[in-house]
């Protein structure tokens, strides 16, 4: 299993619009329209659609780079789409932006959130070294990867 990141444009905005989570985690998550709208205004914000072997897009991510008086990166979205679950694809997603975060060496810091109730990200979060730096911030508990 493989994946690759693409840039979100005219010509697959839609298809990242029609990726579903399962209605039990529909809480957890924004809605994949507003993330992009969020992005298109929000010129720091990275939107990027996931891909499998084939070419389908299977999920999206979004993070954002370091405002100029602040010294993180966040990730700020991950959902891969109800039919791909189980498979890798968040972990692999993931993986790729930290490791081409990491070329930055201006910062040394990667911020996440989650509900706190979200076990299943939890889980995934604490794999790729993320542990809690102590606060919450709209109620979700913050996570920090130092590199």
């Amino acid at each position: 299993m493989s994946i690759h990141l693409i840039e979100i444009d005219k010509d697959n905005w839609e298809d990242v619009v029609d990726l579903e989570v399962y209605e039990e985690q529909a809480d957890f998550i924004a809605d994949n329209a507003y993330s992009l709208a969020e992005a298109k205004y929000r010129p720091e914000c990275v939107p990027l659609a996931i891909c499998n072997d084939y070419d389908e897009i299977v999920g999206f991510l979004m993070y954002h780079t370091p405002y100029p008086e602040d010294d993180d990166y966040w990730f700020f979205r991950l959902m891969i789409d109800q039919s791909h679950q189980g498979n890798g694809y968040g972990r692999a997603a993931m993986q790729l932006v930290i490791d081409n975060i990491k070329q930055d060496t201006s910062y040394n810091k990667i911020y996440l959130s989650f509900a706190p109730e979200n076990t299943v990200d939890k889980a995934l979060y604490e794999s790729l070294g993320f542990i809690p730096d102590g606060r919450i911030i709209d109620d979700e508990v913050v996570y920090v990867l130092d590199y």
